[in-house]
């Protein structure tokens, strides 16, 4: 979804224009996924009858081999191995579309959401409009910057990797003659770059979107963050969790967690001659109507008047998205000293019930 801000439509028609066309894309591609997924349980009952008959045959068989010819036998056998082979293909099919579908309620919830925080926010007249396209400029910059950041570590990380197997396939390959030895030394290099870029590919789709934080929630996704973040970093990272777990609205806990990944990163980013020596902490607070969030670092530290206001979009970012819900956020740093920047939110009746 991509606005052009310089139409000479008003940009914030256009935006909401583009919502209401992506939520009724994203609506139609609901009702398609959960269409499917009825159709697949007809089918995978129908296939788990089918098994249930052929395992019933292949029994009463099993007492009669030596009277039986072998031509029936192998039929039967290959007709109960049909069955069961389609019976797991189409439970995979299943899960895969009920995931599906799940992402997808996901994704219609938080259109629905932002939709609403617009139309909420041009009802205040004039002056909630200049802030509404105030929030789209930045949410378009800061989805550029994210574009750009991406395609950087693309480039420098798999991109460049998958050029240097190629070059390590041909090196192997010109010694298999020449001296198979050496060109199984090749081979051996080959294995490791390939497990080591594996790696980096599964950290990378992590930071991207990762799964658990659909599936397990915010709390077990912060732990496993920070678990490798801390790998990759060598900086030490103190976690501390007050207050009932529970599952969030999911906009909530993907703000929450894009706000982590942006604090720590920037802690490291800003302390890059000293990182394995910084000390991060990082604590959430979940009370009955608030989650407080904060994340305080050891480093040098920064002036807060200039970095808010500065041409960054990270720390902007955060300030507006926490707005956007109805919290605040407070910086406290100054040159030397370290920094600890939070921010809370206000729950809804949602996630104050959900368990």
């Amino acid at each position: 979804m991509v606005t052009d801000l310089n139409s000479d439509r008003d940009p914030i028609d256009l935006f909401i224009e583009e919502l209401q066309g992506e939520l009724e894309q994203a609506k139609r591609s609901l009702r398609e996924t959960t269409m499917m997924i009825e159709q697949s349980q007809t089918e995978l009952a129908k296939l788990a009858q089918r098994n249930a008959t052929v395992s019933g045959h292949l029994q009463q068989m099993q007492g009669q081999f030596e009277n039986l010819p072998r031509n029936d036998i192998r039929i039967a056998y290959n007709a109960a191995l049909d069955t069961q082979q389609r019976l797991l293909v189409m439970r995979g099919q299943l899960e895969k579309l009920q995931t599906e579908q799940k992402n997808l309620q996901r994704y219609v919830n938080q259109l629905e959401h932002i939709l609403k925080v617009f139309t909420e926010d041009l009802a205040g007249g004039k002056g909630g409009r200049s802030n509404s396209l105030a929030m789209l400029e930045m949410v378009v910059k800061a989805q550029e910057a994210e574009r750009l950041r991406l395609s950087r570590q693309m480039h420098d990380g798999p991109a460049q990797a998958l050029s240097n197997f190629i070059v390590q396939t041909e090196i192997a390959t010109r010694y298999f003659d020449m001296d198979p030895s050496k060109a199984k030394e090749e081979l051996q290099a080959l294995k490791q770059s390939a497990m080591t870029t594996f790696q980096k590919v599964r950290t990378f789709i992590f930071e991207l979107r990762p799964m658990m934080l659909d599936d397990l929630g915010l709390f077990p996704t912060m732990r496993r963050y920070i678990d490798s973040f801390k790998e990759q970093t060598g900086a030490e990272v103190a976690l501390n969790l007050k207050g009932q777990e529970r599952r969030l609205e999911s906009y909530l806990e993907v703000m929450i967690f894009r706000a982590l990944q942006e604090l720590m990163g920037n802690a490291i980013r800003h302390n890059q001659d000293a990182a394995n020596r910084v000390m991060l902490t990082v604590q959430v607070v979940v009370e009955d109507r608030l989650v407080k969030v904060s994340v305080s670092d050891t480093g040098k530290g920064f002036d807060s008047e200039e970095a808010t206001a500065g041409t960054g979009l990270g720390l902007k970012l955060i300030r507006e998205r926490v707005e956007l819900l109805g919290g605040y956020m407070d910086i406290d740093s100054t040159p030397g000293t370290g920094a600890r920047v939070s921010f809370q939110v206000p729950l809804t009746d949602t996630d104050k019930f959900e368990g």
